[in-house]
């Protein structure tokens, strides 16, 4: 069964954004239950859903680890289970919970807890000086790279507070968890998205910034497979680049329920992988 949020003005139909994918469902044989995605109560919100339903997948707009987990624990209340608990969303919703497994094919990471400089000035002194990328727990600010996303050297900690301020204006009450420090590593040629079911890959889609560039047929997915397996999360994805070696790196992984589907990608193709289909 698949959650959709339901359109703001029109509460009958889905969110437009994820018609095509509810309609799929349908076409496949799956139910499509609509739900309230900007819920104040989370038992009303999940109101439509049959008592009892089992092997929930909510496809929708991203929602915070505690937003999500109260949908959950109002589904658990009536019978209902997402197939994806609330400890598996925020471990491979947030960069903490997969970074350990996944540290060998990935840049050298620090983070914080919060939004203290002097934790942000510990977190560089960590990964050492030199160019960093900087993001939260969930989510960066690549679209303001100079000002809010890109530190070219970690050891002048009065520019690199400056993007990091910026980063935590921009990002108000979205702000996730803490500060992500990352080692910048020069990528190549554009993302590729890759989709895991249960650590199997089921299938491997271009990046939705960049939909026209659809994955080479020279991908090698062999660095990333062990990581994934071991983690073994109910839906993620993994974004992955060529470094300038041409190793394949993972830039980053994300619950796949709130992963956007590029729109080269036919919704039936991520249907048929959600339901194990060939």
């Amino acid at each position: 069964m698949l959650l959709i949020p339901a359109d703001v003005l029109r509460p009958r139909r889905p969110d437009e954004h994820f018609a095509e994918e509810a309609r799929a469902a349908r076409a496949a044989g799956h139910d499509v239950v609509l739900i309230d995605h900007g819920f104040t109560d989370a038992a009303a919100a999940v109101a439509r859903v049959p008592d009892g339903a089992a092997d929930l997948v909510y496809r929708g707009w991203m929602l915070t680890a505690d937003r999500y987990a109260a949908l959950a624990g109002a589904l658990a209340e009536r019978g209902a289970s997402l197939r994806t608990g609330a400890a598996h969303y925020r471990q491979g919703h947030e960069l903490p919970g997969w970074y350990a497994t996944a540290a060998a094919v990935t840049p050298r990471t620090t983070w914080t807890t919060g939004d203290d400089p002097a934790d942000f000035r510990e977190a560089c002194a960590r990964l050492g000086g030199g160019p960093t990328v900087l993001r939260d727990w969930t989510k960066s600010m690549k679209h303001y790279w100079h000002e809010a996303a890109y530190i070219p050297d970690t050891a002048d900690s009065a520019a690199a507070w400056t993007v990091a301020a910026r980063f935590r204006e921009l990002r108000g009450d979205d702000f996730t968890g803490g500060f992500v420090v990352r080692s910048y590593e020069r990528f190549h040629g554009a993302e590729v998205r890759t989709w895991w079911v249960a650590g199997e890959c089921r299938l491997v889609t271009a990046h939705p910034d960049t939909p026209a560039d659809l994955p080479p047929d020279d991908l090698d997915l062999s660095r990333v497979t062990g990581p994934l397996r071991e983690l073994a999360l109910p839906f993620v994805t993994a974004d992955l680049t060529r470094d300038q070696d041409g190793r394949w790196r993972l830039v980053e992984i994300g619950d796949g329920q709130v992963s956007d589907r590029p729109v080269s990608t036919a919704p039936e193709a991520l249907i048929a992988a959600l339901s194990g289909a060939e």
